[in-house]
């Protein structure tokens, strides 16, 4: 039995279907099963992470545990309950942020992600760590913008990342959770290079509207930002993004590698989520 943990969110909700369409039975975990919307063949569990003496019946005879987990949740919970009920595995979503080799991190993004990481790794559960560091889907921060006009207003235009689809996350994680990957750590990027203006056109082209890019001073915008969300948090996504401006993203082959398939393109990401803005 494999268990999913953020079932009901990006990369969690398609590691589902990954498993099912593998033939694997698949569990997850959820506050509310009532809302899950999952298929009928997931068995949904209630459990609160918060909470340890609330997990034992989810885990219960799972093999492995693929793990996304929100920004600042504790796993400590979680792991003990794991170790009890003798879990072999855990695939961990974690950031590309993260830096190896170092006592302290260098944001609080990294910091949390290591935390987790370092908790696995002492809790004598088998550890595989996915990395990401911009999966496509924070391309829906400009939904809501295009409900207004055509244009596309945020710092660093020439920002770049590798967007990876959640879809190739999810048949990631579902190859690897069966084992043979123990103790490994996979970056995990999409195919190519893409400043942020470079998604914007491909959106506008997949949208058939004429969309443009018009770069802000990032002051205000982290200042405005920091005022619904912890500014640690604001400030270091920010200066992720600053230092990659003009700078080719690397890309890597892990997600072929480890799946068989080539990684879909940012081109197929939004043909894939075209609902998303309309």
């Amino acid at each position: 039995m494999f268990l999913v943990i953020g079932a009901t969110a990006h990369f969690g909700r398609q590691a589902v279907d990954a498993l099912l369409a593998a033939g694997q039975p698949v569990r997850a975990l959820t506050r509310r099963p009532e809302s899950a919307g999952l298929p009928e063949r997931v068995e949904v569990m209630a459990g609160d992470l918060t909470r340890e003496e609330t997990l034992a019946p989810a885990l219960n005879g799972v093999q492995a545990i693929f793990l996304v987990l929100p920004y600042q949740m504790d796993a400590t919970p979680l792991l003990a309950a794991a170790r009890s009920a003798g879990v072999e595995r855990i695939v961990f979503l974690s950031s590309g942020a993260v830096v190896d080799g170092v006592d302290q991190q260098p944001d609080v993004i990294a910091q949390y992600h290591r935390d987790v990481e370092r908790a696995i790794e002492t809790s004598g559960i088998a550890w595989t760590f996915l990395r990401l560091f911009f999966p496509a889907i924070n391309a829906l921060s400009f939904a809501m913008q295009l409900t207004g006009g055509d244009v596309i207003r945020a710092p660093y235009a020439n920002a770049t990342s590798a967007p990876i689809h959640e879809q190739d996350v999810a048949d990631v994680a579902a190859a690897v959770l069966t084992g043979g990957h123990d103790g490994r750590i996979y970056e995990l990027t999409g195919p190519e290079s893409l400043t942020q203006a470079e998604q914007v056109d491909i959106l506008g082209t997949a949208l058939a509207r004429p969309l443009g890019f018009e770069e802000l001073d990032d002051a205000p915008v982290r200042e405005q930002m920091a005022q619904f969300m912890d500014p640690a948090f604001i400030n270091a996504l920010f200066d992720l993004m600053a230092a990659t401006v003009d700078k080719p993203a690397p890309v890597n082959a892990n997600v072929e590698q480890l799946t068989g398939h080539t990684p879909r393109t940012f081109t197929q990401w939004v043909d894939d989520h075209t609902a998303d803005f309309a």
